[in-house]
């Protein structure tokens, strides 16, 4: 008799939290999400203890899980797609931690607290970067320094945020009745973390991140595009480490830096800049510039975009910050309309009819791309 659902459980462990979600895959519906916060201060001392309070905390759906997708930040330049954790891509991903030294060793502690704690089920690697380097050409994934440099120390762009821009070509593909395969999109994931992809033919060819987070858009603390010359400057005159130029270029810069709001947090921008604030209204003003000069440069590379794809908190939440965008874009024939932009977190069409190319808000679902991902490699 064949099993009457089929549960997968989605695994983000991070360095002082896990958050889980558990879905049956038959009707992709989610039975159970929580989060575990704490870890190692306070709380459980470890993610072997956070994944025994997550049993806990799932009671009876505990028993009969089939499969664990984990979400992993980065695949380097070997993962260029979702893969089964075996012992040997284990070890390659463990040679990946240099990329990011304070999510990566939570990440990989989380994969192997599961193969503890939930014995012979198995475990699926889903990278941030894979959905990125698997389709995008050297042209835009190489810096122009010496060669030996990317051999050496794998220096080059890789991209984040994949599985949300991976999740959105999907459902795009689908909303606009286009097969994945055809489809040409810039997909734009805004939140305190932003990054866009172009998408051509249902594959990415250019991403705004780098080689980690840091680049591209004006981001709520990360100051996104900077010449580095401006960096080494700053480090000389401040006589400032490696480690603490990183902190302030990622910590302490972007959305917070230029408009005085702890966090960078846009809806506290949007409501001083309501009132006059001059350093809120830049830092949007900067925010809106960025995102719009992407848009501009991808709707270009990826031949003309079927549409624009909006998502993340800002993206799919802030009716300010897109109207924003989209009044710079007027170049492209594309236009706002107001009443459809008041929308929040659903799926809805917000340019004028007539707009040369829709933008359009779909809401992501990170964890249910994982879970797709993970049945996927399976059935393999």
């Amino acid at each position: 008799m064949k099993k009457a659902i089929r549960k997968v459980l989605v695994v983000n462990s991070g360095s002082s939290s896990l958050k889980y979600q558990l879905f049956d895959m038959k009707t992709e519906a989610r039975l159970a999400k929580g989060l575990v916060e704490r870890i190692g201060a306070g709380g459980p001392a470890n993610h072997a203890e956070a994944l025994a309070k997550v049993v806990a905390d799932l009671g009876e759906l505990a028993n009969g899980i089939d499969e664990i997708g984990h979400r992993v930040l980065h695949g380097g330049e070997v993962f260029k797609d979702s893969a089964q954790m075996t012992k040997a891509n284990m070890a390659k991903a463990k040679k990946l931690v240099k990329f990011g030294p304070l999510h990566m060793p939570a990440n990989l502690g989380g994969i192997e607290a599961c193969e503890k704690i939930f014995k012979g089920v198995p475990n699926v690697g889903v990278f941030d970067t894979a959905f990125h380097i698997a389709t995008m050409p050297d042209c835009a994934g190489m810096y122009a320094i010496d060669p030996k440099y990317c051999k050496k120390y794998g220096i080059r762009k890789y991209g984040f945020h994949g599985t949300s821009h991976k999740f959105i070509t999907q459902a795009a593909a689908k909303f606009l009745k286009k097969p994945l395969a055809k489809v040409n999109l810039v997909t734009c994931h805004l939140g305190n973390g932003s990054s866009l992809a172009a998408i051509k033919n249902g594959g990415v060819v250019d991403t705004t991140m780098g080689l980690t987070p840091l680049a591209g858009l004006v981001m709520g603390t990360r100051c996104g595009d900077i010449d580095a010359a401006a960096v080494l400057s700053i480090m000389e005159s401040e006589k400032k480490s490696p480690a603490e130029m990183d902190r302030i270029l990622n910590k302490e810069s972007g959305l917070q830096a230029v408009g005085g709001v702890k966090g960078g947090d846009c809806r506290d921008l949007c409501a001083k800049a309501a009132k006059g604030d001059r350093g809120a209204e830049l830092a949007l003003e900067m925010l809106a510039y960025r995102t719009a000069l992407y848009i501009g440069a991808y709707n270009t590379i990826v031949g003309g975009a079927d549409a624009i794809i909006m998502t993340g908190g800002i993206g799919e939440n802030s009716s300010e910050v897109r109207a924003r965008i989209v009044k710079r874009l007027g170049a492209l024939g594309i236009k706002l309309d107001p009443k459809a932009n008041k929308v929040r977190g659903e799926i809805a069409v917000v340019s004028a009819k007539g707009s040369k190319i829709p933008v359009v808000i779909i809401p992501t679902n990170e964890e249910l791309m994982i879970a797709r991902d993970t049945v996927r490699v399976l059935a393999k």
